[in-house]
C-alpha cells in the first residue's frame, strides 16, 4: 500500500483520529449571557448592599428612618437622570467600552462607601457624603441594563431573547440569594464597612474580565460561522456594535428624541417597568429592615430569610422567560407570548399585601416567597424592550424606558419611609407595594402590540 508523502498530508489538513468526536462546546452567546448574569449579580449586590447593612449603618452613623429613606432613593435620582446620557454613550461607543468604564466607576463608588464617617463623625456630614456616593453609584450604574438589553439584541435570535433577558434580569434576585446571607454575616462579624470593600474588589476584577474578553460577534474569535448564521438569521442584530463609525454618525437631536418619545409602546413599557421596579425597590431597600424591625428577626437570620423570596424570584424569572419563548416557538403571537406570563406573574405578586393578616414568621416568609416568584415571572419588561426598540436608537429607547421605570426607586423608598415613620408599622406600606402589581397589568394592556419599531414607519410610531 502506498504511503502518502508528507507534503500530501500537509495539503490534506490535520488528521482526525478515529473514535468519538469531541462534544460541541457551549455556544459563545450563552457564555456572553453568563457574563451578563454575573455582572448583574454584582450590580444588584452593590445597589442593595445598603439595605442589608442598613440597620448597622443607622446605629453607627445616627440616621433616622426618613433620612435612610432619602439615602435609599439617592441612587435612583441619579440613575434616572443619567439614563439618557448613558444610552447616548452606548449608541455612540458600543457596549464593550461603555460597560467596562461603567463597571469600574461604580465599583469605586461602592468601595468608597466604606470610608463614610471615619474622618468626621457628625451625622449631617455622614448623611451628605453617603447621599453623594449613592448619587454617584446611580450615575455610574445607569448604562448597565440598557447595555444588557443591547447585548441581548446583538447576540440572541428573537425566539431566544425572552429566556436571555430573563436570565440576566434574574441576576438581581440571585444577588440577594448569594450575597444577603454573606453580607449579613460579614456585617455581624467584621462590621458593615467590610461589605463595601469586598464588593469593590469583586467589581474591579469583573471589569477587567469584560474588557479583555468581550467583543462584537463578527470580531469575536470564539464565534463560529454557523453560530453567527443562527444568530443573524433568527433576528439578532449582530452588526449593531461591529461598526462604531456608523453609530457615531447617528445624530442625537430633539427630532430623534421627539420621535422616540412619540412611540406609544415606550410609555406602556415605562409604566410597566415602574410598577415592577416598585416591588423590586421595596425588596432591595426596606425588606430586610421590615424583617428586623417589624418582625423582630435578628440581622443574620434576616439575611438568610431574605434569600428565600429572592431564590423564588430567581426561579420565577427563569420560568417566565422559558414560558414566553415556549409560547412563541409554538405559534403564539409575540404580543401574547410576552404579555400573558407577565400579567399572570404580576397579579400573583399582589399577594404580598396578605402578610398584614398574620404574625407567623413562617407564613410571612411563604407569602413573600410566593409574591416574589410572581414578580420574577412577570418581569419581562426587558424582553419586550429588546423586541420593540428601534435599531436606529436602541440604547436610547432602552435608557428612556429604564429611566422612567426607575422613578419607582425614588418614590418607593421615600413613601415607605414616611409611611413607617407616620404609622409606626409596615401594614400600609405592603398594600402600597401590592397595588403596583395591578398597575403593571394595566400598562401591559395599554402598550399595544409588540413588534420592532422603526423611524421610517409612521404606523409603528403611532400604534
Amino acid at each position: 500500500m502506498l504511503k502518502p508523502e508528507s507534503g500530501d498530508l500537509a495539503a490534506a489538513g490535520p488528521v482526525t483520529p478515529a473514535g468519538p468526536q469531541r462534544s460541541r462546546r457551549i455556544p459563545t452567546r450563552f457564555v456572553v449571557l453568563g457574563l451578563l448574569f454575573v455582572i448583574t449579580v454584582v450590580n444588584y449586590a452593590d445597589r442593595s448592599s445598603l439595605s442589608i447593612t442598613g440597620t448597622s449603618v443607622r446605629e453607627s452613623l445616627g440616621f433616622s428612618a426618613v433620612q435612610l429613606g432619602y439615602i435609599f432613593s439617592a441612587f435612583s435620582w441619579a440613575y434616572v437622570v443619567a439614563q439618557l446620557p448613558g444610552g447616548m454613550l452606548l449608541d455612540r461607543f458600543g457596549a464593550r467600552r461603555v460597560y467596562a468604564c461603567s463597571l469600574a466607576l461604580w465599583t469605586l463608588a461602592t468601595a468608597a462607601t466604606s470610608l463614610v464617617g471615619l474622618i468626621n463623625a457628625r451625622v449631617v456630614v455622614a448623611l451628605v457624603v453617603m447621599f453623594a456616593l449613592r448619587l454617584l453609584l446611580g450615575v455610574f450604574e445607569s448604562p448597565a441594563f440598557p447595555a444588557n438589553a443591547r447585548v441581548a439584541t446583538i447576540w440572541f435570535p428573537t425566539a431566544e431573547r425572552g429566556q436571555a433577558t430573563a436570565v440576566f434580569n434574574s441576576g438581581q434576585y440571585f444577588a440577594t440569594v448569594l450575597f444577603a446571607p454573606v453580607m449579613a454575616w460579614i456585617t455581624h462579624e467584621f462590621g458593615w464597612r467590610w461589605v463595601f470593600v469586598l464588593l469593590g474588589a469583586l467589581g474591579l476584577a469583573i471589569a477587567i474580565l469584560w474588557w479583555g474578553w468581550m467583543y462584537p460577534p463578527r470580531e469575536h474569535g470564539r464565534v463560529s460561522p454557523s453560530e453567527l448564521d443562527t444568530m443573524s438569521s433568527g433576528g439578532a442584530v449582530v452588526d449593531m456594535d461591529s461598526t462604531p463609525s456608523t453609530a457615531a454618525r447617528i445624530r442625537i437631536d430633539r427630532g430623534m428624541l421627539g420621535r422616540v418619545l412619540s412611540m406609544r409602546p415606550l410609555w406602556g413599557i415605562s409604566v410597566f417597568q415602574y410598577a415592577v421596579n416598585s416591588l423590586s425597590y421595596f425588596f432591595i431597600t426596606w425588606f430586610p429592615i421590615y424583617l428586623t424591625q417589624a418582625r423582630h428577626i435578628s440581622l443574620v437570620h434576616a439575611g438568610f430569610i431574605a434569600a428565600l423570596p429572592a431564590l423564588a424570584a430567581f426561579i420565577g424569572g427563569l420560568f417566565g422567560g422559558f414560558i414566553s419563548d415556549f409560547l412563541l416557538r409554538h405559534g403564539v403571537s409575540l404580543t401574547l407570548a410576552r404579555k400573558l406570563p407577565a400579567a399572570a406573574g404580576l397579579l400573583l405578586g399582589t399577594v404580598i399585601a396578605v402578610a398584614d393578616f398574620t404574625d407567623s414568621t413562617t407564613i410571612i416568609v411563604l407569602i413573600m416567597t410566593t409574591a416574589f416568584f410572581g414578580k420574577g415571572m412577570g418581569s419581562l419588561g426587558w424582553a419586550i424592550t429588546t423586541d420593540v426598540a428601534p435599531t436606529e436608537a436602541a440604547s436610547i429607547f432602552s435608557s428612556l424606558t429604564n429611566g422612567l421605570g426607575n422613578i419607582a426607586g425614588i418614590v418607593t423608598p421615600i413613601v415607605i419611609g414616611y409611611i413607617v415613620q407616620t404609622t409606626g408599622s409596615f401594614n400600609v406600606a405592603l398594600w402600597f407595594v401590592a397595588a403596583h402589581g395591578v398597575l403593571a397589568v394595566v400598562a401591559l394592556v395599554g402598550m399595544g402590540p409588540i413588534r420592532r419599531l422603526s423611524f421610517g414607519d409612521r404606523a409603528e410610531v403611532s400604534a
